[in-house]
């Protein structure tokens, strides 16, 4: 438990210093300066149908396979919050995972995502997912997202006039033997519904 709450901790913590400007490279690559970016951009999947991570760091620990898994893991989660497709949700997930900050409404388990991207889809059909950001340690996999597009389609009633859509977001997912099993999220919700504009 401590050892999890240590990971969890850790994950956090890399992510915070990340965002306020803190290096790309992980701590332990710091003896390996020839090597503090190439190592960790070794091991991102280079397959043009996959979003690719626009800043990437990685526990050197855990080993190249491990690492090499967990950056997979991501790329395939975030390129279906990029294409809406449900293979790459399958790919990414077990079907066991559990969604930790489960929105109000959103059905539990794999059907959570599916349910998201498609409701979302119906108010940003161009809808596009950047990830900017991948930490990883242990079993964790820490992600800042820029989720783009146009409001061209309905939201809670309300037609999009085509403004546009441009919002962070944080994911924390728990990797298991060989999928995501869970996870924790926030979402700037007030700067998504100001730019929907149908915030009170």
């Amino acid at each position: 438990m401590r050892r999890q709450t240590f990971i969890r901790t850790a994950a956090i913590a890399a992510a915070v210093s990340v965002l306020a400007g803190g290096s790309t490279a992980a701590a332990s690559d710091r003896t390996r300066p020839a090597d503090t970016h190439a190592w960790p951009q070794r091991l991102v999947d280079r397959s043009p149908d996959l979003v690719q991570p626009k800043s990437l760091t990685v526990d050197r620990s855990i080993g190249t396979r491990r690492a090499a898994q967990e950056v997979h893991l991501a790329q395939q989660l975030y390129t279906f919050w990029n294409t809406g497709q449900r293979k790459y949700l399958d790919a990414a997930v077990a079907p066991e995972f559990r969604d930790n900050t489960l929105p109000e409404g959103r059905p539990q388990g794999p059907a959570g995502p599916l349910f998201a991207s498609k409701d979302f889809r119906t108010a940003v059909p161009d809808l596009t997912c950047e990830l900017s950001d991948v930490l990883i340690a242990g079993d964790r996999i820490t992600a800042r997202l820029v989720f783009r597009g146009h409001f061209t389609g309905t939201f809670n009633g309300v037609r999009g006039t085509g403004r546009r859509v441009d919002f962070n977001a944080i994911d924390i997912q728990h990797v298991g033997t060989d999928r995501i099993v869970e996870d924790w999220h926030i979402e700037d919700n007030q700067t998504l519904l100001t730019q929907l504009g149908v915030s009170g």
